[in-house]
């Protein structure tokens, strides 16, 4: 990781040190040196146990509290509390019933898990496409962060329906600036997206999302908050419509080869 960071450390010490002012152009450098970083510490995540508090279509708009322990197969979650309540009788038994086929099929829980929808959708791509399709104003120093706001750049072409939604955004990424990492990245819709002439989708202005992550050991950077709320319509007066509003807390690092049946031990335990 040090060596992706050299080309971004002399401009950033001068910064931090107050000599110089950031133009626009060190913006997308800094971008790309953060994709990088994000890039080689995704291959060696770490697996952590947390708990989350989410409310969302998921959940069926209910706020559920659910304590996650992370797999290589995916995320094994037991819902513990619903709109503020425990689980109870039936509900409880319906619950452990469910992680115990989990535990006893581990190849059906991958498959469902590779299908879920990742809940950092939003702002991974974003991230993705950010230094090929937007325009940058100058980086602001935030005591030890960087601030970088952007908008489209109307010189480039989506390839796919996703891009021409993200690329119809403006918003913002706060960097960590020792190790240019993500703290929080948003974006927001300031018109209507119209998908073959409005005919086939729009996306409603005011459309967004945004997320913000904490450190939580080594290089393991992990997701705080989750926001979304995407408004839309499509083909025959279809809602398109994806609200989340989640909050996790109490990272504890696990083994990364600890079985399903043992993170759903995990995941029960008082």
């Amino acid at each position: 990781m040090l060596s992706l960071a050299l080309s971004w450390a002399t401009a950033a010490s001068l910064v931090f040190g107050g000599c110089i002012e950031l133009r626009a152009q060190d913006a997308k450098q800094l971008i790309e040196t953060l994709i990088a970083h994000e890039s080689e510490a995704g291959e060696h995540r770490g697996h952590y146990e947390y708990i989350s508090e989410e409310r969302s279509d998921r959940t069926g708009g209910h706020l559920w509290l659910e304590r996650v322990v992370e797999t290589t197969a995916g995320r094994v979650r037991y819902l513990e509390q619903e709109d503020g309540k425990p689980l109870t009788g039936s509900r409880l038994a319906a619950e452990r019933a469910r992680l115990a086929a989990d535990a006893a099929d581990p190849t059906a829980f991958h498959k469902r898990e590779t299908s879920r929808l990742d809940d950092e959708q939003h702002a991974r791509q974003m991230l993705e496409i950010l230094p090929r399709a937007f325009l940058f104003d100058p980086p602001q120093q935030q005591g030890e962060d960087v601030l970088i706001h952007y908008r489209p750049d109307p010189a480039f072409s989506p390839s796919s329906l996703e891009e021409r939604v993200l690329h119809a955004m403006v918003g913002s990424v706060l960097i960590d600036g020792k190790v240019i990492r993500t703290r929080e990245i948003d974006g927001s819709l300031p018109q209507d997206v119209n998908i073959g002439f409005g005919i086939l989708a729009t996306i409603h202005a005011g459309s967004n999302f945004r997320t913000t992550r904490e450190h939580a050991e080594g290089d393991d950077w992990k997701t705080e908050t989750v926001h979304t709320d995407i408004n839309g319509k499509a083909l025959f007066l279809k809602t398109i419509a994806r609200k989340q509003e989640m909050r996790r807390w109490g990272y504890k690092k696990i083994s990364d080869d600890l079985s399903v049946a043992d993170a759903v031990k995990l995941a029960e335990a008082p």
